[in-house]
């Protein structure tokens, strides 16, 4: 802490015309160091020497805002003993001491004498206590606080401490655009750990070794499929039912492809009118629609240089195939209510449940569509036909459902004997779902076959439990017996019903009743059907 015998030590300004001719120069030699320093630390450090030798302002520091972790650190500092030295490790809260309220209140404060103010901290113990103090913000281009410049004018206190704030805030002003690069340096910084981070999880997540599980013939030659393919850019179409696991393979296919490092983007064209999902992917310009109030990169644009993966592809109509399949051809597209022609480099994974051969001949689906996106097919086979891989699978899933619920969860010989037992309509998904609501019901973690709850086995059970207590009772009717043309049934009983027959698959139902997953899908939902996860 300095003491007052250095009270005065400054030079006075006896004019203020004196005042103005010194900070013009000192003005000039800040911006000379903003042009020629090599790093962003020697910019600072080069700043605060300026102000202490030609500003009269001693004891200079920079502080820098850290968004991470809201607070306010000192990036340079000037000292006399040894000029610009290392910045310590000090830091404010926002709101804290009178550099902390200088940046939370965005204004700047001016101190006539340090030692009358209680609340300032003096943390660096640089100050000397009966001289002035003057703290500015340091301002992004949108206005708001990023940081806060302080010194300490070399006289006391006198008819000028205005004018040096303005002078302040000026070389402030020109600061701003370093402190900004350091500040959004950091940013990067923290942002490229996250993404590296997030990169290596999603590798992991999707890589070969932890997508391979199963030892049947039909998914061993999936596996195969998805290696050779991942490494080309050649467009991929997955085939399979609801549930085999179409999108998993899709982001397999992708983080392990050179596109990795890009976007993968996905949409279910299934969800969305088509007036909607034109604008989803092309995206649109600003007043193109109402609502439009802004310029907006559909899906192609965000997935550029990585992988658009688009679901239900075999959902859309033939007039929007007929757009679709001219970016597919040329590579190139336009915003809805734009003429700019915009060009993209996508690899476009698609997948569908729907079999495209026979829409192609029933005039359904586009036959220079279904060519353009049938380069390279890759067909999943449902569970039923590959039941020797339940139990290794199950023990997979349960083991996420383990992880979720942060305990040990085990399956028994007479549980997977079950689960070997059903066909799943429903597939991987509804075997997912069984085992975590098998696991909600487990008390002690052990799941045997009393907590798996399967239509057939429940039948099987009351049947059993029933005749043991010698008490008798007609078993429902199975959901597959249920008429769905039969009059007397009403809308709400046929679509639960056709629900029930498939497994509650949506898109299986929809075909059952020659409906769209769009219409069931508003159905279910002005119907307020409660849907079984299964």
């Amino acid at each position: 802490m300095m003491t007052t015998s250095r009270l005065a030590a400054g030079k006075r300004i006896n004019s203020k015309s004196e005042l103005m001719e010194r900070q013009f120069r000192c003005l000039a030699e800040v911006a000379g160091v903003l042009s020629a320093a090599s790093t962003i630390e020697e910019t600072l450090t080069g700043i605060l020497a300026v102000l202490h030798n030609h500003g009269g302002l001693q004891h200079g520091v920079i502080n820098l805002f850290d968004p991470e972790n809201s607070t306010l650190q000192v990036g340079a500092v000037y000292r006399d003993s040894d000029g610009g030295g290392k910045a310590p490790s000090v830091k404010y809260q926002p709101g804290e001491g009178i550099v902390g309220r200088v940046l939370s209140s965005n204004q700047s404060i001016v101190l006539g004498r340090i030692s009358s103010e209680p609340r300032f901290l003096d943390r660096l113990e640089l100050y000397d206590l009966e001289l002035p103090f003057i703290g500015v913000p340091i301002r992004d281009a949108k206005g708001k606080a990023i940081g806060v410049l302080a010194a300490q004018p070399d006289v006391p206190a006198d008819d000028y401490l205005a004018e040096r704030t303005e002078f302040m805030t000026a070389a402030a002003n020109l600061l701003s655009q370093t402190v900004r690069l350091l500040v959004n340096q950091e940013e990067g910084q923290t942002i490229a750990r996250e993404r590296d981070e997030l990169r290596r999880e999603v590798r992991v997540k999707y890589g070969f070794d932890n997508m391979v599980v199963g030892h049947s013939d039909g998914m061993r030659r999936v596996f195969d499929q998805v290696r050779r393919v991942a490494k080309w850019d050649s467009t991929v179409l997955i085939l399979g039912e609801s549930g085999t696991g179409k999108e998993l393979i899709a982001n397999a296919i992708h983080y392990n492809s050179p596109r990795a490092h890009s976007h993968f983007v996905c949409l279910n064209c299934a969800s969305l009118p088509e007036n909607l999902l034109e604008s989803e992917l092309f995206g649109h310009e600003k007043g193109a629609f109402t609502n439009a109030v802004k310029q907006r990169k559909g899906r192609f644009e965000q997935a550029d240089g990585g992988t658009l993966f688009l679901d239900e592809i075999g959902e859309i109509s033939a007039l929007f195939q007929a757009k679709l399949l001219r970016v597919l051809q040329e590579g190139e597209l336009e915003r809805v209510g734009g003429g700019q022609t915009i060009k993209v480099n996508v690899r476009i994974v698609a997948a569908t449940n729907r079999n495209l051969e026979e829409e192609v001949e029933k005039g359904r689906f586009r036959e220079d569509l279904y060519y353009r996106l049938n380069v390279m097919a890759i067909q999943l086979p449902p569970l039923r036909e590959r039941l020797v891989d339940v139990p290794e699978l199950a023990t997979f899933l349960l083991d996420k459902v383990s992880r979720q619920q942060g305990r040990p969860l085990r399956l028994t010989d007479n549980a997977i004997r079950i689960l070997m037992s059903h066909d799943w309509p429903g597939n991987v998904r509804q075997l997912e779902n069984c085992l975590e609501r098998a696991a909600v019901m487990s008390e002690e973690g052990i799941i045997d076959s009393d907590v798996i709850a399967l239509p057939d086995h429940q039948r099987q059970t009351m049947a059993s439990s029933h005749s043991h207590s010698g008490y008798s009772h007609p078993s429902p009717a199975s959901a597959t017996s249920v008429d769905l043309d039969n009059p007397e049934m009403d809308e709400r009983e046929r679509l639960i019903a056709a629900l029930e027959q498939t497994g509650w698959v949506q898109a299986k139902a929809a075909r059952l009743l020659n409906m769209t997953p769009r219409q069931i899908a508003y159905r279910i939902q002005t119907m307020k059907i409660n849907v079984r996860k299964l």
